[in-house]
């Protein structure tokens, strides 16, 4: 074979092997980069940006795509160890001319995390008051949409700001009562009150804990590796 032949091979196999080395090197050792990237993309691609405001000490960390206009503007909570970009597979389906905030709840990612912070349902509302003023968010009724824990949240901020809110949306709130408890909700009365704040299902240190967590808040069950 052609000398000049094999060092095209030579190259060409190089340059393969070096992106595909890295994936795995980043995928094995450093799996949160890829995740940052993974959603970097995705917003990127969506129109998302992301951007921060302070009410005094406190740092708000938010992504929005659009600006304020005659159609009210949406505010998406999520939920309890989620952050803004769970929405992002949601905002794909949304109109671009909507103006769209998606907003990191307190304690969680980019927003500021303070064990000092009043982490109740009644003081995340109160952040999220203070989030919404500090966008003048409010100077007309906006869309609000909460889910789990975020459902919960704008459920109490509908009750406490009516005139903030031009319409409500919560996808399976948490906070509501049934005639009966599923396993789920039997799980954390269990724990409720005990010393046991490690084992509470939602925040797995282990994959088995992880997996555990999985069969008891997801209906479809699926693989995590």
């Amino acid at each position: 074979m052609d000398l000049d032949v094999v060092n095209m091979f030579v190259i060409a196999g190089g340059t393969l092997a070096i992106p595909i080395l890295a994936f795995v090197a980043s995928f094995l050792l450093w799996p949160s980069a890829l995740i940052r990237i993974y959603y970097w993309y995705w917003r990127r691609t969506l129109g998302m940006q992301v951007r921060y405001v302070h009410h005094e000490d406190y740092q708000f960390c938010y992504s929005f795509r659009g600006r304020p206009g005659h159609k009210p503007s949406i505010l998406m909570l999520h939920g309890f160890s989620a952050h803004k970009d769970m929405w992002l597979s949601v905002v794909k389906f949304l109109p671009k001319n909507l103006h769209l905030v998606c907003v990191d709840m307190p304690g969680h990612e980019g927003t500021t995390r303070s064990s000092l912070d009043d982490l109740s349902i009644d003081g995340q509302v109160k952040r999220i008051h203070q989030f919404v003023e500090c966008l003048k968010l409010n100077k007309k009724p906006f869309h609000l949409v909460g889910t789990s824990m975020g459902g919960q949240v704008a459920g109490v901020y509908a009750a406490y700001y009516p005139s903030d809110v031009s319409s409500l949306c919560l996808v399976c709130p948490a906070g509501l009562q049934y005639s009966t408890d599923n396993q789920f909700v039997q799980r954390l009365k269990e724990l409720q009150g005990s010393a046991a704040v490690e084992k509470i299902p939602l925040i797995p240190s282990t994959p088995e804990e992880m997996s555990e967590m999985l069969q008891l808040c997801s209906y479809v069950r699926f693989k995590v590796p």
